[in-house]
């Protein structure tokens, strides 16, 4: 099995042994949310600790918990979820790893987005499937749409592979795209006459900027599919390590049993944690989306100035996937270059998929100050490099 490497976590580190040589280096180049968990949700975790809920759960996750993501569902979306059908796990990434281990058998063809978040091909892998990819492009805003999903089924037929299953990311990183209702649902229906298990990664939920509409859950239009969500993002809860994912009953006992096996349980106060998360973190959650707002706002028009604008403006997460190809069509190499030049650290493109080569992810998490300080020493970069417009 080749497990490929995260790119850019190889950069971060790269950065990071710069920083112990005394270097200055601004850091654009990982999805950390630039704010602390909320004080409520730090303050339950402590008291769930002091009172003992150091203990194993139910491997389904708090029952108080999973109807409490089931209310949000409901009140967010309109979508009637059973409490029964969600398993609480440790982060959003162990809960696509056992989506993906329920549903593919070796050899069947996942569908992935590309370019699309670095991880997913390497879980695909862990399974023994084969990506089969699914081409999004910039003059679309990197939305996906039906007509490639058709296509990338066809063509994973076509290689004699049975076509099990699409990962559907909206918001999506890098690039930022959401998909409207009327689209999504247009991509599940896709699916489903293909013979595809929707698998929706809505870890960007919450965060989206200039809608002219609400985002929208794939839970909304099938309970075919899984659909994956998760607290790092939204709550600022990186570290906390807690996800939760909507499970067709039909594949419910499957997953179970792997959570049992693999990872037994969610830490409980965690999951604690978690609760007060959506029963008070959402107006700490709001301050920090408008934030988010306004440091893309100076990302864009930073980049525009630079000539890296993008053709469709990210509309939700917190990254710009920006085309630097007349600065250097190798994205790695020109990643590797502005951190040892020009001490700035951004993800290359190619880390998410060949139809991201020549592209860079910048995230807008960053303070304003550091994007504004990153943002000028690309100038300077791309001035001595004969690259800005005009």
């Amino acid at each position: 099995m080749e497990i490929r490497p995260f790119l850019a976590m190889d950069v971060l580190e790269r950065a990071q042994a710069l920083e112990r040589q005394g270097r200055s280096i601004v850091h654009l180049e990982v999805g950390e949310p630039g704010f602390d968990t909320p004080l409520a949700v730090r303050e339950a975790a402590r008291r769930a600790l002091v009172e003992g809920e150091t203990h194993y759960t139910h491997s389904l996750g708090l029952l108080e918990l999973r109807e409490a993501i089931a209310a949000r569902y409901r009140d967010r979306y309109g979508a009637m979820v059973d409490p029964g059908c969600i398993v609480v796990t440790q982060g959003t990434s162990p809960a696509l790893f056992l989506a993906v281990r329920a549903l593919l058998e070796p050899g069947d063809a996942f569908l992935l987005p590309d370019p699309g978040y670095a991880c997913y091909p390497n879980v695909v892998a862990s399974a023994g499937g084969q990506v089969v990819s699914v081409p999004v492009h910039p003059g679309h805003g990197f939305r996906l749409r039906p007509e490639a999903v058709r296509g990338a089924a066809a063509s994973a037929r076509s290689q004699g592979l049975r076509p099990r299953a699409l990962l559907i990311n909206s918001p999506a990183n890098p690039t930022g795209a959401v998909l409207s209702g009327p689209e999504l649902e247009a991509v599940a229906r896709a699916a489903a006459e293909e013979g595809l298990v929707p698998i929706s990664d809505e870890i960007y939920h919450g965060l989206s900027y200039d809608l002219p509409d609400r985002e929208h859950s794939l839970a909304e239009y099938t309970g075919a599919g899984f659909v994956v969500d998760g607290f790092s993002k939204r709550y600022a809860m990186t570290g906390w390590r807690l996800g939760y994912m909507v499970v067709p009953a039909e594949h419910l006992r499957t997953v179970q049993k792997l959570q049992q096996n693999l990872f037994i349980c969610a830490g409980a106060f965690v999951q604690r944690a978690g609760l007060v998360a959506l029963q008070e973190g959402n107006g700490p959650a709001e301050t920090m989306r408008q934030e988010y707002s306004q440091r893309r706002r100076v990302m864009l028009d930073g980049l525009a100035r630079l000539g890296l604008a993008p053709e469709v403006p990210p509309r939700g997460a917190f990254y710009v996937f920006a085309d630097a190809r007349h600065v250097d069509g190798d994205s790695l190499r020109l990643a590797y270059r502005l951190v040892e030049e020009a001490g700035v650290a951004v993800a290359p493109g190619i880390d998410f998929g060949t139809r991201g080569e020549g592209f860079l992810r910048l995230s807008y998490a960053a303070p304003v100050e550091a994007i504004k300080e990153g943002l000028d020493r690309l100038e300077r970069f791309l001035a001595k490099a004969g690259a800005l417009p005009g």
